[in-house]
């Protein structure tokens, strides 16, 4: 039988890890009797946690939640992955910058010599945004639990939105009107995909723009957001597409580069070998001078394999950058 501490314990991890448990389950997992259970049980509800005992044929108990967060227990596993997330939250862009830093600080100090030797040895480094841009894009806490909420809740979410570049005098726009479907962050940016109720059709709301009113709207059924997978239709908005995550314009070049060379920047384009000094890449942009100025980056030769819009695209790129070294502006 365990130390009635050590046995205390490992009873609040298995409460912790599933929402039910049956009494004669816990019994067997610790090794000890029903009526043992129950005394321990009663314990750690004398410690602060509120443990519910359900009814059924075998009978069982639930850790539900308090008025007050209570002390919490976390496997090896779950402390390093707490650790790394909190270490990726300090550049997150949600205004906890300062609070995850401080929480991140509290682990490492209470962390085994072991669990701190295996987050040390998983280096990496999370990227903040670009002088300038924390006050542009930083979400404040508030904001971001408002929406999290009303999508929860399939609440109407009002609110007012910044306009990107607004002109002294502008009348004052009314409050726009969503049903909000997901919250999804990108490369330090978080947004709001939402079927505008205004506008009738999906939208994705910039959420360092938003300002939620309260009360939010009446509840919805949710919709079925197009293609069915948030994260692609994100994807295929970000490259200038309502539906499909692809590019609208996309071709194939040869460079005369080693692919070797070439595929550290090719982003998501497809590169293959064609020998020492040569290799072709399919790539895509929202617009084919776009993808002819993006391709010239490469900064080599280039000869366009498909299709001739992209052929034409490098032509009016040349005729705007002549002009521009000619000091005459673009055509």
């Amino acid at each position: 039988m365990t130390a009635p501490t050590s046995r205390l314990l490992t009873l609040l991890s298995l409460l912790q890890s599933r929402r039910d448990w049956p009494g004669s389950t816990l019994a067997e997992r610790l090794d000890v009797s029903h009526r043992t259970v129950r005394r321990d049980i009663d314990r750690l509800r004398e410690m602060g946690y509120r443990i519910r005992a359900t009814r059924g044929p075998d009978g069982g108990y639930r850790l539900d939640a308090g008025a007050e967060l209570p002390p919490l227990l976390f496997d090896d596993e779950q402390v390093v992955a707490l650790a790394v997330a909190l270490q990726s939250a300090t550049a997150s862009g949600a205004g906890i910058e300062e609070a995850s830093l401080r929480a991140l600080t509290t682990i490492r100090q209470v962390m085994p010599s072991r669990l701190r030797h295996r987050l040390d040895a998983l280096t990496f480094t999370t990227l903040r945004p670009g002088p300038g841009d924390d006050a542009e894009y930083a979400v404040p806490t508030g904001v971001l639990i408002a929406i999290s909420a009303a999508v929860r809740a399939r609440e109407v979410l009002r609110f007012d939105y910044a306009s990107p570049a607004p002109h002294a005098g502008e009348a004052p726009v009314p409050p726009r009107r969503a049903e909000p479907h997901h919250l999804v962050t990108s490369h330090g940016r978080w947004y709001l995909v939402a079927w505008d109720l205004d506008r009738g059709e999906w939208r994705l709301f910039r959420a360092d723009r938003m300002m939620p009113r309260t009360p939010t709207g009446p509840r919805f059924a949710p919709r079925e957001v197009p293609g069915g997978d948030v994260a692609a239709y994100v994807s295929a908005r970000f490259k200038g597409s309502d539906r499909s995550d692809r590019w609208p314009c996309s071709g194939k070049v040869i460079l005369s580069l080693p692919a070797r060379d070439v595929l550290p920047f090719a982003g998501d384009g497809l590169v293959e070998d064609l020998g020492p000094e040569r290799c072709s890449l399919e790539a895509g942009s929202w617009s084919w001078v776009a993808l002819a100025a993006s391709l010239n980056r490469f900064d080599t030769e280039i000869e366009v394999v498909r299709p001739p819009a992209l052929l034409h695209a490098f032509g009016v790129l040349a005729k705007r950058n002549a002009a521009t070294a000619r000091g005459e502006g673009a055509p």
